[in-house]
């Protein structure tokens, strides 16, 4: 069994190696699976454990393999921006993957943490908001379920109260 340290220090060869066998495997695919080997691999391996993992030192080298692995599927040189091509394959950035696994994260565990209006009767414009518990240790601030509150405040209201139903 890895401990976490031993598993992120690891990520980046085993998405390197993917990111390898993607482009050996290129001349003789479509997009389309290529994309779907995408998914089967770099997706799975990078999505476990991300919203522990995610701010880690090694997650802007993730970032780079995932850019690296889009240009390889559409063909582009490594000048060419990302931007479209996330787009035009409808995948998420490694960011964008953390902030939304995080977003599932506190959604799917929702009646675990209390709101504002579960703590105070006062009837405020955060009263949908989670209530974040009181800490000056920079270690529970930089923790999951504190950056998971911070990410789902930032939430507009109409999207807050979709959140019913994941």
């Amino acid at each position: 069994m890895l401990s976490w340290r031993e598993h992120i220090a690891a990520l980046p060869t085993k998405l390197n190696k993917v990111c390898f066998a993607i482009r050996e495997i290129k001349p003789f695919m479509t997009s389309r699976v290529l994309r779907m080997v995408y998914f089967s691999h770099f997706h799975s391996i990078m999505l476990y454990g991300i919203i522990f993992w995610g701010t880690s030192h090694l997650s802007n080298n993730i970032f780079k393999t995932q850019k690296r692995i889009i240009r390889i599927i559409t063909n582009k040189c490594k000048c060419d921006s990302c931007r479209q091509l996330y787009k035009q394959l409808q995948i998420l950035t490694f960011p964008a993957q953390y902030i939304f696994s995080f977003l599932m994260f506190v959604i799917k565990y929702r009646d675990f943490f209390p709101s504002n209006f579960e703590i105070h009767d006062r009837d405020t414009r955060y009263n949908h908001n989670l209530h974040f518990p009181t800490t000056n240790l920079t270690l529970v601030q930089r923790g999951v379920l504190y950056s998971g509150f911070k990410i789902y405040n930032h939430l507009p209201t109409h999207i807050k109260s979709l959140s019913k139903n994941p």
